[in-house]
């Protein structure tokens, strides 16, 4: 998995690329948490991601509670293979998904 950060200012974007899964969630999980101080917006972009397994849910769901703290977290370019776990999980409901 690739993981791409683009920071302005106090938003910051991450992108993945890849499969996110029990082999790479602990790259994106260290990734999100040092990477939040200060962030009022967090964009994860989600384009080119393939594969999210229940580890990488996790990590989503941990990041959404820091930024319902400390500012906004949004899921952008999501396809329908992803779409529909965020769907069969509820992640759907309390996600910001554009």
């Amino acid at each position: 998995m690739e993981i791409t950060k683009e920071q302005k200012d106090s938003e910051l974007a991450i992108s993945l690329k890849g499969r996110l899964d029990n082999s790479t969630a602990a790259q994106f999980e260290d990734t999100v948490k040092s990477s939040l101080g200060g962030v009022k917006s967090l964009i994860l972009d989600f384009k080119e991601l393939e594969y999210l397994s229940s580890a990488g849910l996790r990590i989503i769901l941990s990041a959404q509670k820091i930024m319902n703290k400390q500012g906004s977290m949004t899921i952008r370019n999501v396809n329908d293979t992803i779409m529909e776990v965020f769907e069969m999980t509820g992640f759907a409901d309390i996600l910001t998904i554009e």
